[in-house]
């Protein structure tokens, strides 16, 4: 029987799976990419050895992350910008880049800005949207769109995660087309990415009692420092601003190696620590920032902080350093980043619902901010 969902958030935290899987298929045929969704990509971003992603808010963190992809990945040089600084200090940008723009609405006006300004100085431009119409999509020389339907909550949550399906799969076509990857091993990273909207359907209900406790316990606490390595760095300040924006509770992300460099100032009873401990355990950089970030978890609970952390499923070590170890479904690195944030999310919401906060409509915001 179809669930009644209190929330528009809550519902699109859980259309997530379907929506992943719809927008996969829009780029992958028979196991591989489909070179027709990618063409005018390839011809828009060939020969560029820098890229430029500039975005607002969600959809920079997204940026965050793919910036991460495509320089480890795709051997690209990349530098994400606010889309409303990059009109402002052009010249001081990486010279002659392609430019991905991020938009979940495609209308956004600083991000919009910033694509002309692109376009402008004739570089080669792409967006990536939540609307293959939109004013982006239609002005950019490639348009990557997400799948992810209509988002009708303010806060971000599908559009967000399909951004991340989008910019994974971009950096899997430009690994191919720099000669970087096999197709045998792009073929097999895209059936680890087909494995996960099933992996996060599988660990919705789970993660939603887990997390509804997290939040009647931490709903009180007046801030939060989130906290990830790498890629997860990006989590963490997407998490962190869902938080700020749903439940009004003052958060920010951090790398983890930063916490002790002025952060760790604020840690207290009242101040928890969210802390992304996920491992690759097929990744040796994935170990080694596990070990990192365990060694930080055993130095904050010496120093009494309350500690919120994710962590992979089975994971021994973690439950016994954390007051609530939220488990997340193994999967490689990069994919780890797109299970992570759900359970965030979450937190975001149930921490909103129990403030009494009308979590759709924030105060103050607006879904597309189309005035700078």
């Amino acid at each position: 029987m179809p669930r009644n969902f209190p929330h528009a958030m809550l519902r699109e935290i859980y259309e997530q799976p379907e929506a992943l899987a719809a927008t996969i298929r829009n780029y992958v045929a028979d196991g591989a990419l489909n070179p027709e969704a990618f063409a005018a990509v390839a011809e828009a971003l060939r020969g560029h050895q820098r890229v430029v992603i500039a975005a607002s808010g969600s959809s920079r963190h997204a940026g965050l992350a793919g910036e991460i992809m495509l320089e480890d990945l795709a051997g690209l040089t990349v530098d994400v910008e606010y889309a409303s600084e990059y009109c402002y200090r052009s010249t001081h940008t990486l010279q002659d880049p392609g430019v991905i723009v991020i938009s979940q609405s495609g209308e956004t006006a600083d991000t919009l800005a910033a694509l002309r300004e692109g376009k402008s100085r004739g570089l080669s431009t792409v967006a990536i949207t939540n609307n293959a119409e939109s004013t982006m999509s239609r002005e950019a020389a490639a348009s990557l769109p997400t799948v992810a339907g209509r988002e009708k909550a303010i806060p971000a949550t599908k559009s967000f995660t399909t951004q991340l399906v989008v910019l994974y799969l971009l950096t899997l076509s430009m690994s191919r087309l720099r000669g970087r990857m096999t197709g045998h091993a792009v073929s097999n990273l895209i059936a680890q990415l087909e494995e996960l909207p099933r992996l996060l359907e599988s660990s919705l209900e789970g993660w939603e009692k887990h997390l509804h406790a997290v939040a009647e316990h931490t709903r009180n606490a007046r801030g939060f420092l989130y906290l990830g390595r790498g890629i997860h760095y990006a989590i963490a300040r997407e998490g962190a601003l869902k938080l700020k924006e749903s439940a009004y509770v003052q958060a920010e992300g951090y790398p983890a190696g930063e916490l002790k460099h002025g952060p760790n100032a604020l840690v207290s009873k009242d101040a928890p620590l969210v802390m992304i401990a996920t491992q690759d355990r097929g990744d040796p950089d994935s170990i080694l920032r596990y070990e990192k970030t365990l060694q930080l978890m055993k130095d904050m609970q010496a120093q009494g902080a309350e500690i919120v952390a994710l962590a992979s499923e089975g994971d021994d070590e973690v439950p016994k350093l954390a007051h609530f170890a939220v488990p997340v479904p193994h999967a490689s690195e990069y994919l780890l980043a797109i299970l992570e944030v759900v359970p965030l999310q979450m937190m975001a919401y149930f921490t909103a619902v129990l403030r009494g906060i009308d979590v759709d409509n924030p105060r103050n915001l607006v879904k597309a901010v189309v005035q700078e």
